[in-house]
């Protein structure tokens, strides 16, 4: 005999989404009441929910105690959801970079302690993006990343890093180590670390006051790697062009 739910209708999970469609539907200020009328659902459901997506900041009571707002929490599932916008000129002026360029650029931004993949080369695409995303460690942009946020990053995973290919530097005192490196030299590189036979080098894209908000990353094979390294100063000028235009 198959297994049979004990019942069929909405989780907790698409209970909260739906209350949060709501808020964010109708306004600051929408009341439990309206949240319950909308939706018919029990108000000590209601309640329940309400107080719970309160309490880790997904929503927010106004001012008056009288209603809700959308609270900081959710602007990271925002973020993730929704593609990064590169300005019409910041993409012109990655294209005229690529034009006089042999090798792979990219434009990779950061976001919640995350990387965001803002303009891939469309000549040559990134193979292992997803691993990039998730495995930060094992990535030029990544290190970047990492050193930037210094002990403000979250922590690595529990367990051992994912080794995704022989070159992987997995060792968390090594990989300290590097990041220290990345702040010294203001750049970050992965050499058959992401991806055997291809290399990366992480140029810093800052802010005016220096914290580093992206990275624009030249890539292409590994025995061309000094090569690539050639092209360092021009890929810093062109962050440093990027900066105004993007943020």
């Amino acid at each position: 005999m198959g297994y049979k739910p004990a019942h069929s209708g909405p989780s907790t999970a698409s209970n909260s989404l739906r209350i949060l469609e709501i808020v964010a539907r109708f306004g600051t200020g929408t009341t439990a009441k309206e949240i319950t009328d909308a939706l018919q659902m029990p108000p000590a459901t209601v309640y329940r929910m309400v107080n719970a997506l309160v309490a880790d900041e997904y929503l927010v009571r106004t001012s008056d105690l009288r209603g809700f707002a959308l609270g900081h929490a959710i602007s990271g599932l925002i973020m993730a959801a929704v593609p990064p916008t590169v300005p019409t000129a910041a993409r012109s002026a990655i294209e005229e970079f690529r034009s006089g360029n042999r090798f792979a650029v990219h434009l990779v931004l950061f976001r919640n302690a995350s990387l965001k993949i803002a303009d891939e080369d469309p000549d040559y695409p990134l193979q292992s993006a997803s691993d990039m995303l998730r495995h930060p460690h094992a990535s030029a942009a990544g290190k970047l990343m990492l050193a930037e946020l210094g002990d403000s990053a979250p922590p690595f995973p529990k367990g051992p890093l994912m080794k995704l290919t022989p070159h992987t530097i997995t060792d968390r005192r090594q990989l300290e180590e590097q990041f220290a490196h990345v702040r010294a030299e203001g750049q970050a590189v992965d050499i058959n670390e992401l991806e055997q036979g291809f290399s990366c080098l992480a140029i810093p894209v800052k802010l005016p006051h220096g914290t580093v908000e992206a990275a624009v990353c030249l890539t292409g094979p590994s025995e061309r790697f000094s090569a690539i390294c050639d092209h360092a100063e021009a890929a810093r000028e062109m962050a440093s062009r990027l900066a105004p235009l993007l943020f």
